[in-house]
């Protein structure tokens, strides 16, 4: 069975970990509250969606739980990043 990643946040960093992991053979979610971000990873990875992940409700929604391994690669400070 193959293992299950999230990443939350698609920077150049979150894109650059989502895209190697899909190439790898892992499923991913790519998450990220920029459309345009989204679309972009859309073509590699295995489910997109766009989101605001301060929102615990809607990650669950997704099924964020879930997965093996949950990668938070959100840039904007260091409190969103916690608490995601």
């Amino acid at each position: 069975m193959k293992k299950q990643f999230a990443v939350i946040g698609l920077g150049r960093f979150g894109y650059s970990i989502a895209k190697t992991l899909a190439e790898l053979g892992c499923e991913v979610i790519a998450v990220d509250k920029d459309e345009e971000r989204v679309k972009k990873i859309s073509d590699f990875v295995t489910h997109t969606v766009q989101l605001e992940a301060m929102d615990e409700k809607s990650l669950r929604s997704v099924g964020i739980q879930n997965v093996d391994v949950a990668v938070v690669s959100i840039g904007e400070n260091i409190e969103a990043s916690i608490l995601v």
